[in-house]
């Protein structure tokens, strides 16, 4: 499962999920609870750091991708490369 998360409002996702054509569920976590309790909290600019969380079917999260820097193109083959290394 795939499941994208930020602070803007539920009208923000839509708007940009619609507009990306984004195939996966965006939450809005617009009381940075969410973001708070997984350490993606606000960085000097007022949003949340892109970080990706690889989690296994027990709940556990398995790895952490700090996206600052990274090459977001191949950010998602790394992630399925990981996901194979796992399963």
């Amino acid at each position: 499962m795939v499941l994208g998360v930020s602070f803007d409002t539920v009208e923000a996702q839509k708007h940009f999920a619609d507009d990306q054509g984004f195939p996966y569920r965006l939450l809005a976590d617009t009381d940075r609870t969410m973001g708070m309790a997984y350490d993606a909290d606000p960085s000097d600019n007022g949003f949340a750091r892109r970080t990706t969380y690889l989690i296994d079917p027990e709940g556990t999260i398995v790895r952490t991708y700090d996206l600052r820097g990274e090459d977001l193109e191949a950010h998602a083959g790394v992630v399925l490369d990981d996901i194979r290394a796992l399963s």
